[in-house]
């Protein structure tokens, strides 16, 4: 059975710099997958030529066993694919824009799934109005429903919910996550890490076009987070040895147990360190997100 999404040592240059370099991986049918990266990363190019907006400048990029590039029009219809940037026709009301996307497909009669995608998406209200009339976070409903109205799939979402109240995103969610349960394969970029963390069971992460993780989201944590100890200082300053580092008024530092805590706070008194504000939580997908991010990891600590 081919992957769902597959890229193959895929390159994207503009001019003599490399935008994404090298990228491979693939995605399993059903598979809900996080894509995550600092802005610039090069997370939206990659979508882009999966959706065939670009092409590579080396390397393929299938859909279901499909080359983009050989078969565009075929492949298009196997995604949905929620871009960032709201792009609409101001001349038409919520339903007719969906009723002409239907029409792109080849679909008529579509009515019955517009209203479910208009109920679930909380747009019921708004089907009559002018796209022109609407707020951007219900534009932004409208796209998803666009991406959706022709059942495809596989669905990638490109930031879909940046700038949108927290009801939708708690609603998108869940009617995404249906929607994985039926067998669709999502692809995720996003900014909010703890979406990340409780709908994708595997992660990839970019940095400035490379692949630096690649793993089940349990085991990327297990790999790369660690339980936090933080503290303010009132006087003094901590030993070098214990690798503090500032967030915001306070310092941390990792730790794996509470043996180890009791260490730090051991040296810390040994230093003549007066600290108040301490606090120990649980490491999360930010953790393990900061620590890649911040400094790579080598091509040997990736899991395939």
């Amino acid at each position: 059975m081919p992957d769902a999404v597959r890229f193959d040592a895929v390159v994207k240059r503009y001019g003599a710099r490399a935008v994404v370099d090298g990228v491979d991986f693939g995605i399993a049918e059903g598979e809900f997958f996080a894509l995550l990266g600092a802005n610039g990363a090069g997370k939206t190019t990659l979508i882009s030529m999966l959706a065939g907006l670009a092409r590579p400048s080396a390397g393929r990029v299938r859909v279901l066993g499909h080359d983009v590039a050989a078969e565009p029009l075929r492949t298009r219809r196997l995604l949905g694919v929620v871009p960032q940037e709201l792009v609409f026709d101001p001349f038409f009301t919520v339903r007719e824009t969906l009723r002409l996307q239907s029409g792109y497909f080849g679909l008529r009669d579509n009515d019955a799934w517009i209203d479910e995608l208009l109920h679930h998406l909380g747009l019921s209200a708004q089907a009559q109005q002018n796209m022109r009339a609407l707020s951007g976070g219900m534009k932004r409903r409208v796209m998803v429903a666009q991406a959706l109205v022709h059942k495809p799939p596989v669905i990638v979402l490109d930031e879909p919910t940046a700038g949108v109240d927290v009801e939708l995103r708690q609603s998108l969610w869940q009617f995404i996550s249906g929607l994985n349960r039926q067998g669709h394969t999502v692809l995720l970029t996003t900014h909010y890490l703890e979406e990340a963390e409780a709908l994708c069971s595997r992660i990839g992460m970019l940095k400035l076009g490379r692949l630096v993780a690649l793993d089940a989201t349990q085991a990327l944590l297990a790999r790369f987070a660690s339980t936090q100890m933080l503290f303010r200082v009132v006087r003094g300053a901590p030993p070098a040895r214990l690798a503090c580092r500032a967030e915001g008024a306070r310092l941390a530092c990792s730790v794996r147990d509470a043996a180890e805590v009791e260490s730090v706070l051991v040296a810390l008194r040994a230093a003549g360190c007066e600290i108040d504000e301490l606090e120990v939580r649980r490491a999360d997908l930010e953790d393990a997100f900061l620590h890649i991010a911040g400094r790579g990891a080598p091509r040997q600590e990736l899991a395939a």
